[in-house]
């Protein structure tokens, strides 16, 4: 299994439940670790071949920056399913990290793992 992946990308987002997190956006961070075979892409070097991983994250810049969840496990869930579905994906692990959400930690989030059925 090959992994291509996409660290810290940074997104403006309304999430939350409290009545302040309804009205700012917040920043959250995503870590993705797609498993995709990389053995086609690297023989043709043509990006037709390959996860297109800039192409996976302004999918989900503008997904996330037009959502409202109020939990990061709604939006996980959400965003796992549109890289499985939409991109040549069999199996991600996507951290969602709210960042400042809690004083005196840089972030809290959840990490899920899914795979094509």
């Amino acid at each position: 299994m090959d992994i291509v992946y996409l660290s810290n990308l940074r997104i403006e987002t309304i999430i939350g439940i409290y009545d302040w997190e309804r009205k700012t956006k917040q920043t959250i961070s995503l870590d993705l670790e797609m498993a995709t075979d990389v053995a086609k892409a690297a023989m043709s070097d043509d990006i037709n071949d390959a996860c297109d991983y800039k192409a996976v994250a302004k999918r989900l810049i503008d997904f996330v920056g037009n959502s409202e969840f109020f939990l990061i496990e709604t939006l996980a869930e959400q965003v796992s399913q549109i890289i499985l579905q939409e991109f040549k994906i069999s199996w991600l692990r996507l951290r969602v990290d709210k960042l400042d959400a809690v004083r005196g930690a840089q972030g809290v989030g959840v990490i899920i793992e899914r795979s094509q059925s």
